[in-house]
């Protein structure tokens, strides 16, 4: 770089030489930010907390919205009615079933007692009243005699138990026919209680039978029973159609509920509506009106939902109010602030131009008086740069237009970095140029205030020897990129959201002393956004990274011609 020779810059590519080192920036750091570590077992603090309240899992119902919980509540409430109102049906029904089974066995009971040799073992025979004879054999298969009587229905059983064994037992087919029964089956008929009450019995090789037994005068016992057969088909049919009732409910309650949740939240959607497009205003700056309002017919406070409304619109009506309030005190303070820096021009003018007109006789003053007058002309022009810097921050709150044309930013960013040099030779500074030049539309001397501020604020806040990269590149959509990275002791993650507002400091004293305004970062911030850019800070201890993006010229130009 021409008369830079000294200036240990490194670059990865050629560019244009620099500029003379003498260049009054007028703009050098003014941001105000310090590093500051953050106190001990704030971290863990955080960690706690974030583990005491965990977000809720996916699935969770607590995630889920109002109208499926609503919907699956209403499922759940007739899910368990339908099944309640069917699990009773067929309890009832299979009582009922039984009970006629039962009725039925107890009547074959009878005649099966009666057609073996008399009536119940219930005490010795009346006096002068002859034993009934049992009737002729008419059977010729393995089952007893009462099996061939007319009116026994098909599948039932009987047996006659002597001195503990089974003499007899057989199935009675449907065409009339008899069958053995198993000898499994018959020991499962010797342990039936003689008590003349109906069980239910699984007999081996015939299924589900509900028989009874029953002790004669010749003290024989006599089981018959009925098969459960035609009680469980029944029973599985009932419940069949107990669960195609439950589907066909469940999908009409699941359509109708689904109609009528829409339709009874249809005003809270409207709400939610009018709270997102409020949410889509510009509220942060300038003057704003709120006409959005709930609709009269959702804002009823006769309804729970008219009263969200209304309280909405209550809420609004606040809000207009406060930020008219915020706008007012705003543009009283903004005028203010440009007034006053507008009038202090004059005079800190007329105070530097005295106090170097005094200093041009020091020779002929005091020692302590021409000190003095020194401190007073440093004094001075360290007000003058926070009058302009208040005097620009005010014209760019106002909107006042910057300077439009086409900027090389290669150039610009090398006069910025061997500036920061000069004012920083303790520092190690790296320079990072494209192969091509960065053209960008804005104002120059803007742009070059908001490198010299960034590179300002890395110098002034990192110790001696900390490595300040300063880089310009092009991204492929075209943007031009400028990064300030330094390997300093970084900001604090607490302090990190505010370094673009103005006066933020992490230690006014030390801001004090290293004779920062605090308006540097801001000023950058203003700049960058007046340009249609962005700006974003990144910092962990060892790494902290300022990003600048603007729109170069040829997308710039694209725009405007679309």
């Amino acid at each position: 770089m021409t008369g830079a020779a000294a200036v240990p810059l490194r670059r990865r590519s050629s560019g244009p030489d620099a500029r003379k080192f003498a260049r009054d920036t007028a703009d050098s750091d003014r941001s105000g930010l310090f590093r500051r570590r953050p106190r001990a077992g704030a971290a863990q603090e955080s960690s706690d907390e974030q583990g005491r309240y965990r977000r809720p899992g996916r699935w969770s119902p607590r995630r889920w919205s109002l109208r499926l919980r609503l919907l699956v509540g209403q499922v759940l409430l007739l899910v368990l009615v339908v099944v309640g109102i069917g699990t009773a049906t067929e309890i009832a029904l299979q009582q009922f079933l039984v009970h006629q089974l039962d009725t039925q066995l107890v009547e074959s009971e009878k005649h099966a007692v009666f057609d073996s040799g008399g009536g119940p073992d219930v005490g010795p025979l009346p006096d002068g009243m002859p034993a009934h004879p049992p009737p002729e054999s008419k059977s010729s298969g393995p089952g007893p005699d009462f099996l061939n009587r007319g009116g026994v229905q098909p599948d039932s059983i009987g047996a006659v138990i002597t001195d503990g064994k089974v003499t007899a037992a057989g199935k009675i087919g449907s065409d009339g026919g008899e069958a053995a029964l198993s000898d499994v089956a018959k020991s499962q008929l010797t342990d039936i209680a003689t008590d003349g009450k109906p069980v239910t019995v699984d007999l081996d090789g015939i299924g589900s039978y509900r028989v009874v037994a029953e002790q004669t005068y010749k003290h024989t016992t006599v089981i018959t029973g009925l098969p459960m057969a035609s009680v469980n088909a029944t029973l599985v049919r009932g419940l069949l159609v107990s669960v195609i009732v439950t589907i066909v409910a469940l999908a009409v309650a699941i359509t109708v509920g689904v109609w009528v949740i829409r339709r009874a939240l249809a005003p809270l959607d409207r709400v939610a509506s009018t709270a997102a497009r409020v949410a889509r205003l510009p509220l942060d700056r300038g003057e704003v009106e709120l006409p959005v309002r709930v609709p009269a017919s959702d804002s009823d406070p006769g309804t729970e939902v008219g009263k969200l409304g209304a309280a909405v619109n209550r809420m609004l009506d606040h809000i207009a109010g406060a930020l008219s309030a915020r706008h007012d005190s705003e543009t009283r303070v903004r005028q203010f602030v440009a007034d006053a820096s507008h009038e202090l021009r004059t005079p800190l003018a007329a105070i530097r131009g005295y106090t170097e007109l005094a200093q041009r006789n020091r020779d002929e003053v005091p020692p302590i008086v021409a000190d003095a007058m020194g401190r007073v002309d440093a004094a001075a022009h360290r007000m003058s740069g926070l009058v302009e810097d208040l005097l620009l921050l005010a014209r760019l709150d106002s909107g006042r237009p910057l300077e439009r044309q086409t900027v090389d930013l290669t150039p610009l960013t090398v006069d910025a970095v061997s500036d920061a040099h000069i004012a920083g030779p303790d520092h190690r500074w790296d320079l990072r140029l494209p192969d091509r030049p960065a053209m960008v539309v804005g104002d120059g001397a803007r742009l070059h205030q908001v490198l010299a501020n960034l590179l300002t604020n890395a110098r002034v806040h990192t110790p001696p020897g900390t490595a300040v990269i300063a880089a310009l590149d092009i991204d492929a959509d075209g943007s031009v990129v400028w990064t300030v990275r330094d390997d300093g002791p970084g900001i604090p993650a607490a302090l990190q959201p505010e370094v673009f507002q103005r006066f933020a400091r992490g230690d006014s004293s030390r801001s004090r002393h290293a004779g920062s305004t605090g308006l540097g970062l801001a000023i950058v911030a203003a700049v960058v956004k007046a340009h249609g850019g962005e700006i974003t800070v990144d910092s962990v201890p060892g790494r902290t990274e300022f990003t600048v993006r603007l729109p170069s010229a040829q997308v710039d130009s694209a725009d405007r011609t679309a």
